[in-house]
């Protein structure tokens, strides 16, 4: 299944350990052992159109969001699986993924060690429900994607050889609080993004992505609102960040009480803003929406919602996973009341769709930057801010509110403290990126990964070196491959005052084995690469890594900042909220 947000749940989390095994099955020839079955498997599957409905909406809600019958990434492509093994197979996986890879199989054990997830038994499917999901699996059967005659040369076997280097300090952590369980299976508690409201008291707020928004008082957290109940339409399944997936108060907002979400809708209940042919599937759309809260300084929500945008997508990823305002900006200032939306692609590259992500003149793979006290967009209900590089384009089909383009998914945007934006971004098989906000810039996706080419037209399983004779794509200030992670979690660089040795380090980590990184901000530089070191952690005095603190190989790591700027780390999987309280040598214990 594919990243991003890679928050896989339930079903989710199910399926991504049975059908991991499946891409190194066919591609690495393991299948050889177990052949599709023949006849035999032919009986298995049905073709009742009825039970193959059935099969697809499960498929769609649980599955969709991490594979796809064309293209290998952190999950496989599933386009040739049940001619290469026998439903006995598959569902003695499905059914019980850690046993199989204890027992030694070949197939199963090669799999975990490439995608380095260890994923918990499932008995919540029921055969019927199974075999539904299997049999429109077997009806998407698919040929291998054909790779275009432009000559890439040869394959990178490892896209950054050198390892990322310990850099002897250690974050030392203490244990604020535990967010409410949403859900009874990891992750317990979706918990995405922390932000700080300033004002003559500062305010501290932390978001699930299943639909609250809390108020940290003190080390507890109060519930401030939930989506569930002020949008009808909403919805968080099937997870990997879909659901409730930003949030940020205008920098005005004790004056004016304007507030903004984004949230996910089923495909189909409103025209979008945004969309494409109708030969290409709706899964489900992200909506932006401005509140304007009837007493910002009061401990609960109320509000009036006024829709700002809405835009379609291919599959579940990749969504809008970030709004923000730049907190740096003061009245007078050109970016100030500007509002930042990251747009991921929605799958659509990996879907066979990449057209809809190449270039200015779709919102997709962009950072949009518009003004919500505006009206000169499209559909009158923001403005495209005069001062944003294609707003004077002579190109009607150019869209003025990107700002920057080029990403698969711009899952995290900050500042530091000298006035640089980054911009992390969750690749697809090889390469996570830390970048620098450029106006105008266009990073390469779907045509580069990294630092990287990939074949966006064909197989995009691996990637190329660049050509000597390269276009004007802006490149990665910091990044590192899947030897050592699988989806970077952005972080920010602490400018608090309890931990003087910290200042001035970008902290960040990787979702899912939750190690955690850092690079000097000022080494983050366009045209070159900043050095990634990794930070020991310590808690209650002893080192300890974040899968043995959450219990499970997928962490789901967050970071976020508090009142002072004090930086904390907290993890989905369990719902721990960390305080970071001091930065020292590493120690062995």
């Amino acid at each position: 299944m594919d990243h991003p947000d890679r928050r896989i749940n339930g079903l989710l989390h199910f399926f991504l350990a049975a059908f991991l095994a499946f891409s190194t099955l066919f591609n690495g020839g393991l299948f050889a052992q177990t052949p599709g079955g023949g006849a035999q498997a032919e009986d298995f599957y049905s073709k009742d159109k009825q039970v193959l409905a059935k099969g697809e909406q499960l498929f769609e809600n649980n599955c969709s969001a991490c594979h796809n019958f064309l293209q290998k990434g952190i999950g496989p492509n599933l386009g040739q699986v049940t001619a290469q093994a026998t439903p006995a197979w598959l569902t003695r996986f499905i059914r019980n993924a850690p046993e199989v890879i204890q027992s030694g199989d070949a197939r199963a054990t090669a799999l975990f060690e490439e995608y380095r997830q260890y994923m918990p038994p499932f008995t919540g499917l029921s055969d019927p429900d199974l075999k539904a999901i299997l049999s429109w699996i077997h009806s998407n059967q698919t040929r291998p994607p054909a790779a275009n005659a432009e000559n890439f040369g040869d394959a990178l076997a490892d896209p950054v050889p050198s390892k990322i280097a310990r850099s002897g300090m250690r974050l030392v952590l203490e244990e604020v609080t535990t967010a409410p369980a949403s859900a009874q299976k990891v992750p317990l508690a979706r918990i995405n993004k922390m932000q700080v409201l300033p004002g003559k008291k500062e305010r501290v707020f932390l978001s699930d992505l299943r639909g609250k928004l809390y108020e940290m008082v003190g080390n507890n957290l109060r519930e401030y609102l939930d989506m569930n109940t002020i949008q009808p339409g909403f919805i968080h399944a099937p997870g990997l960040a879909t659901g409730f997936g930003s949030y940020a108060f205008h920098p005005e907002f004790y004056k004016n009480g304007l507030f903004y979400t984004t949230h996910t809708e089923r495909a189909g209940p409103a025209p979008a803003d945004f969309g494409y042919a109708d030969s290409i599937r709706v899964t489900l759309q992200w909506v932006l929406t401005e509140w304007k809260v009837k007493k910002p300084s009061a401990a609960a929500f109320a509000g009036t919602p006024r829709e700002m945008l809405r835009i379609n997508m291919v599959s579940g990823i990749h969504g809008v996973q970030e709004i923000t305002f730049n907190p740096l900006a003061g009245r007078g200032s050109p970016d100030y009341g500007l509002l930042y939306v990251g747009v991921g692609d929605g799958g659509a590259s990996e879907n066979g769709y990449y057209f809809i992500c190449n270039d200015n003149t779709r919102p997709w793979s962009s950072v949009l930057r518009i003004d919500p006290m505006g009206r000169n967009s499209k559909n009158g209900r923001y403005g495209i801010p005069a001062a944003n590089p294609f707003a004077q384009d002579s190109n009607p089909g150019v869209l003025g509110e990107v700002f920057c383009r080029g990403f698969r998914n711009p899952n995290r945007i900050s500042w530091t403290p000298d006035g640089k934006m980054l911009i992390t971004d969750i690749g697809h098989h090889n390469a996570e990126e830390v970048n620098l906000g450029e106006a105008g810039a266009d990073y390469g996706w779907p045509g580069r990964e990294g630092t990287f080419v990939i074949n966006y037209r064909g197989t995009m399983d691996h990637v190329y070196a660049l050509p000597d004779k390269e276009r004007g794509f802006t490149y990665p200030v910091a990044q590192y491959d899947h030897d050592e992670g699988n989806a970077i979690s952005g972080g920010f660089v602490y400018n608090g005052t309890k931990i003087p040795a910290l200042r001035g380090k970008y902290v960040f980590g990787d979702v899912v084995n939750g190690r955690v990184f850092a690079v000097e901000s000022s080494e983050l530089v366009t045209g070159r690469q900043a050095p990634v070191q990794e930070l020991e952690i310590e808690v209650g005095g002893k080192r300890a890594t974040f899968q043995e603190l959450s219990g499970s190989k997928k962490t789901d790591l967050r970071f976020g900042t508090g009142s002072g700027n004090e930086l904390y780390l907290y993890t989905k999987a369990d719902g721990k909220i960390y305080r970071v309280a001091g930065f020292s040598p590493d120690k062995v214990n």
